[in-house]
């Protein structure tokens, strides 16, 4: 254990935010779902991009633009390490997951009689592309269930795929509950039915090693900055005969090889759905911080993630008038709970005031929140960074409150 302590410390020192205060008090940042705090190197990348390589991209034949090219391009190769996927053109840089799954939402072709399936437990960046897209299309939209757990039910959910299913679009692992689904069922059934999958990888990035080709999924869609990445920053995979097979997503430069009044060619993968100068200096700051993660051992962060995960959830037990929402036996390190009498809002104020960053509402997940009846919830999420002592200052803050407004 003590070899565990001493790795943590060690990873904790790489991330200024959290040395800091917050309200007179030592900051203890459990918000780690809604964004992760960034290491120094990622941090001083941003830096050195601007200080010393500040250019556009793809473009220009001096110096500066070649630099710029090649570290962005370095940053694809390394992004793609990070996923295992098969080669660095199936490595789509976008604003984020929002926008990865509006990109395949918007091209995907769809008509009248086919099906979209998702979960109950999605965040609105997986319901509302296809909404838009199903009501353009006249496709039919289709939720799978979840049980009180906080759970896929399976034995309901893989009978909905069938013929007329066009993709199965669900999260990896849920923002709001925690729960790690069982995507490689899914995709398994998904092709059984030649019906295309996405999953949303937000949540599953920072916390467990991610092989997409070993998942066999079609698409897979990520943020930079719940990775300790950059904000503003996000990746699609895709394989590369699915994306070729999709339209552009945006028109405009970089994604064009000839244009004329007449007619356009349009680029090849990458490029081909990356119209703009992108954000360049967030990219190579997100392979940055993918090489960052491929460094770390993952065996000891999982088991002190699990190890926090299970230390707050009998902590929070042992707190009268608390109620846990999202048991799922296959767990991420969140833990998602009411108190009797509170609203989950004056909670997390409160606790703000003591130092503690928690998350509070429904998370972009009403739809999740309205089967659960519930406004919202107060949540913690942890991560490597995050300790025992951590949740013990979370504890001693939530009896404080609960003392306060009870």
């Amino acid at each position: 254990m003590t070899k565990t302590n001493d790795y943590i410390n060690q990873l904790r020192a790489d991330f200024p935010t959290l040395r800091q205060s917050v309200n007179g008090k030592p900051l203890v940042y459990l918000d780690n779902g809604a964004t992760a705090q960034k290491p120094q190197l990622v941090i001083n990348r941003i830096k050195d991009y601007y200080e010393k390589e500040n250019a556009n991209i793809h473009r220009g034949v001096h110096t500066l633009s070649q630099e710029a090219t090649e570290a962005y391009e370095q940053a694809r190769k390394s992004i793609q390490k990070f996923i295992n996927a098969g080669e660095s053109d199936e490595v789509i840089f976008t604003s984020g997951t929002t926008q990865s799954i509006n990109l395949i939402a918007a091209t995907i072709e769809l008509k009248k009689g086919d099906e979209v399936l998702i979960s109950a437990m999605e965040h609105h960046s997986n319901i509302v592309p296809w909404q838009m897209a199903c009501e353009k299309s006249g496709a039919h939209l289709k939720i799978m269930p979840i049980n009180n757990k906080g759970e896929i039910n399976l034995e309901q959910a893989l009978p909905m795929i069938s013929g007329a299913t066009k993709i199965v679009s669900v999260v990896h692992v849920s923002n709001s509950l925690g729960t790690i689904n069982p995507v490689n069922e899914i995709i398994e059934k998904a092709k059984q039915h030649n019906a295309l999958s996405l999953l949303d990888g937000a949540q599953a990035v920072p916390h467990m090693k991610v092989d997409v080709q070993a998942l066999d999924c079609d698409f897979y869609a990520f943020s930079g900055h719940k990775m300790f990445g950059p904000t503003g920053t996000g990746i699609l995979y895709g394989k590369r005969t699915k994306l070729e097979a999709l339209p552009p997503y945006m028109g405009g430069g970089d994604m064009i090889k000839t244009v004329s009044f007449e007619k356009t060619v349009y680029n090849e993968l990458p490029h081909k759905f990356e119209a703009g100068t992108p954000n360049i200096a967030g990219g190579i700051a997100l392979g940055t911080a993918a090489e960052y993660l491929m460094g770390l051992d993952w065996n000891i962060i999982h088991e002190h993630e699990q190890e926090l995960l299970h230390y707050a959830t009998s902590k929070l037990r042992n707190i009268p008038g608390i109620r846990l929402i999202g048991e799922a036996e296959n767990k991420a390190s969140v833990v998602s709970f009411l108190v009797d009498g509170t609203h989950p809002y004056d909670l997390g104020m409160i606790l703000d005031k003591l130092g503690i960053a928690v998350r509070t509402g429904h998370h972009c997940t009403q739809p999740l929140m309205d089967l659960f009846q519930i406004p919202g919830t107060c949540r913690a999420s942890f991560c490597f960074y995050n300790t025992k002592e951590d949740v013990d200052v979370l504890m001693s803050g939530i009896e404080r409150a609960v003392a306060m407004l009870v």
